[in-house]
């Protein structure tokens, strides 16, 4: 078995990939959201170069991923009636996809995002019991 499937005979044609996920939340984490700060910073800052980190690091975490030379992407941040959304695009001309480069974006991007959140979401017992990332999914792959 391959460690890395060979795909040197895969023409190089422009690849996007857009995946999207959900951070449940509390009211009171959805209004320092719309704060912009909490004791660690801008959390939609903070979260957006953490999204970009995992972007190009995609190859280092998932083992048969390819290394892509990423050529552009985009991280959108939209609050939700219960949460955050972060929806990810990535684009590269290359011979393999990048949806997992978007997705893995998408997840850091979350986790960034809750990790500058927990202190809020912890409840007596330092659980987080409504807190939840969820629906992440790729949206949508183009080959042009």
């Amino acid at each position: 078995m391959d460690a890395i499937v060979d795909i040197s005979n895969k023409p190089k044609i422009k690849r996007k990939a857009v995946a999207t996920g959900l951070l449940l939340l509390s009211k009171k984490s959805i209004d320092k959201i719309n704060e912009g700060k909490t004791k660690k910073g801008d959390i939609l800052e903070a979260s957006t170069i953490a999204s970009i980190q995992a972007i190009k690091e995609t190859s280092r975490m998932i083992p048969h991923c390819h290394n892509i030379p990423i050529e552009g992407s985009k991280v959108d941040w939209a609050i939700e009636e219960k949460g955050l959304r972060c929806t990810v695009s990535v684009v590269a001309n290359w011979n393999t996809g990048v949806e997992m480069e978007a997705l893995c974006g998408v997840s850091n991007g979350l986790l960034c995002a809750l990790d500058m959140l927990k202190s809020i979401e912890k409840d007596s017992e330092g659980q987080y019991p409504e807190t939840v990332i969820t629906d992440i999914r790729v949206l949508k792959k183009i080959k042009y």
